[in-house]
């Protein structure tokens, strides 16, 4: 089942801007990338928006996934109990994850039983103006929504630094080059020999596809 709508889907360039890498991968190698939500990868995005508001309307996740699956949000380093009320910024870093185990997890889930011993660092966020416009999120997901929202993100086309890239490249072993089916920087199609000497950018959009065979 889509998570997300992919209507954005394309080459990372034309879609998003800046330098693309694109991959096309044997689906059994897409986890493989999970690891990146957790240090963060940026979102085009129009920010001046809430909360709720960029993960419904702009990354298409369904209203009772949102409510339902993602227990804990954290919104420049705060704890967000209202989404309605949480206005995401350029440069803003929105951290998601499912329901954390133990007393901490309680305490900070949205709106749950404890969020009242955390009032002082929660978010507030009243009378905030901010102009729409278009920016960066910055997203990270953690436990089981890197697997979840993951694949879609990976799809769409994620912000990560070049440098990132180049050292997860140089880690993977044989079986992933096995599997990948096609490599293309900024629309041409390059080998893998070619990978290692690259120049990388700062900062590239990454897009990622299972392969259908």
């Amino acid at each position: 089942m889509d998570l997300m709508d992919k209507s954005e889907k394309g080459d990372g360039v034309s879609a998003i801007g800046g330098a693309g890498l694109v991959l096309v991968l044997e689906p059994r190698l897409m986890p493989r990338f999970f690891q990146m939500f957790q240090k963060g990868v940026g979102l085009k995005a129009e920010v001046g928006c809430t909360v709720r508001s960029f993960l419904c309307e702009q990354m298409g996740i369904s209203t009772q996934y949102v409510d339902e699956r993602i227990q804990t949000l954290f919104l420049d380093g705060q704890p967000v109990d209202q989404m309605e009320a949480a206005v995401i910024r350029d440069g803003s870093i929105l951290a998601l994850s499912a329901a954390m185990p133990g007393f901490a997890g309680a305490t900070l889930r949205k709106g749950g039983y404890y969020s009242t011993m955390r009032s002082s660092i929660t978010y507030k966020g009243e009378g905030e103006t901010v102009s729409r416009r278009s920016g960066v999120v910055n997203l990270k997901l953690f436990n089981l929504l890197a697997g979840e929202l993951g694949p879609g993100l990976l799809e769409r086309g994620v912000r990560v630094k070049g440098m990132e890239i180049a050292a997860f490249l140089e880690r993977q072993a044989e079986d992933f080059w096995a599997g990948c089916r096609e490599i293309r920087l900024n629309g041409k199609e390059i080998s893998r020999r070619e990978v290692g000497r690259i120049n990388w950018p700062g900062e590239l959009v990454l897009q990622v596809y299972p392969s259908s065979d």
